[in-house]
């Protein structure tokens, strides 16, 4: 009987699995072990190489970043030089084109609308304007449109009989705007040479000027 109470407890009540001792032994054995190969020094080696070489590629990847950024900026710096020269350029030609008419035109109306609107005074500038729609005026009675004000005579126009009327309602407009407001209407020179440019257009189509 002492016998066999002696073999079960050896294998069974008296068994080293349920010795908590052993137990922890063993547990902190295959931690430490576990532990050994995933931070291991030759572990620890690789995954600093590969850190290193992906901290190398994003690096690499932000200073070309930069590079193109820098590379655009430039190329945009020289296209808006290259467009604002030309524009300037253009601008002066047109300029040139417009002081050449002054004196040379065949129409005084004109000469005198070019002088109002090279003048350094802002109200004469809108008495450019003004003489201009006169001239547009003149030109529509000549070519026999009907009515007893300009905007009666545009009314009467199309674009198969006029085909600068969508121009010439935009230039009458501010005219009329010039004369209703007054000096509260705000005209700025680049505005004005643009207005006068777009009645020279008219006027030219019909040789006019």
């Amino acid at each position: 009987m002492e016998n066999q109470n002696s073999i079960l407890g050896d294998t069974f009540l008296n068994s080293k699995y349920f010795d908590p001792a052993y137990l922890f032994d063993r547990g902190y054995m295959y931690v430490r072990q576990l532990l050994d190969v995933v931070f291991g020094e030759q572990i620890i080696n690789t995954w600093n190489a590969i850190l290193f070489f992906f901290s190398l590629f994003f690096i690499s990847i932000i200073a070309y970043t930069v590079v193109r950024m820098f590379e655009i900026r430039k190329k945009e710096h020289e296209h808006l030089k290259h467009e604002i020269a030309e524009y300037a350029h253009h601008k002066a030609e047109y300029e040139k084109h417009l002081r050449e008419e002054v004196g040379g035109s065949k129409n005084e109306h004109w000469s005198k609308t070019l002088h109002y609107l090279f003048s350094q005074h802002s109200s004469d500038w809108k008495l450019a304007i003004i003489e201009a729609d006169t001239m547009l005026m003149g030109l529509m009675e000549q070519l026999g449109f009907r009515g007893d004000t300009l905007g009666d005579k545009l009314k009467s126009a199309n674009q198969d009989t006029f085909p600068n009327l969508t121009i010439a309602w935009e230039v009458h407009t501010i005219r009329n705007r010039i004369a209703h407001e007054g000096l509260s209407f705000e005209l700025s020179h680049h505005e004005a040479k643009r207005v006068i440019a777009l009645y020279e257009e008219i006027f030219h189509g019909y040789g006019y000027i």
